[in-house]
């Protein structure tokens, strides 16, 4: 827990110098989702930031599929800079 905090500490100091991770944590996005986003490898990282919002950033933008992420059930995508992806899973 302690190195968690620690290493988060740090990213938001330097967040250039350490390198995020991809963490699959479970139930956060389905493997319909996954796929319509370029595969897992495609990720950078992902993370929820609201209750109805996960932030993706992806490596590359082109394989996003917009209409495979409406019939997978993400009602809303914003396409932001740098890859980042914000996934409206809610109202």
């Amino acid at each position: 827990m302690f190195e968690k905090l620690q290493q988060a500490f740090w990213k938001a100091l330097t967040p250039d110098l350490i390198k995020e991770e991809v963490v699959a944590a479970p139930g956060l996005l389905s493997a319909d989702v996954l796929n319509a986003l370029g595969g897992a490898e495609n990720l950078k990282s992902q993370q929820r930031v609201a209750l109805t919002r996960v932030r993706v950033q992806l490596r590359d933008v082109a394989k996003l599929d917009a209409e495979a992420l409406k019939v997978a059930g993400v009602p809303g995508v914003m396409l932001l800079t740098d890859g980042v992806v914000h996934l409206l899973t809610g109202l």
